[in-house]
């Protein structure tokens, strides 16, 4: 491994989903200008739109969202190819 391309201002930051108010602390090198309080101690902030705690793979709540009819012109489209 290459030596000197690393980071080292690793702290411990913590990451707020802003769908469903989950907050998480890991450390990271982001940076950012907010902080959060979470159990007594003040950490910077990053906000998320989407996280493990909401991402439809993860939850199970997968959304079928079809504009268009683009689902059904891909199966006409790609019907010859299947398998009998």
């Amino acid at each position: 491994m290459k030596q000197g391309i690393h980071p080292e201002n690793y702290r411990l930051v913590a990451f707020k989903d802003m769908s469903n108010e989950d907050v998480f602390i890991t450390k990271s090198t982001a940076k950012t200008k907010e902080s959060i309080e979470v159990d007594g101690t003040e950490y910077p902030l990053i906000k998320l739109e989407i996280s493990r705690t909401s991402h439809p793979y993860y939850t199970g709540q997968t959304k079928l969202v079809d504009s268009a009819g683009r689902i059904d012109k891909f199966k006409n489209k790609y019907s010859k190819f299947k398998k009998k």
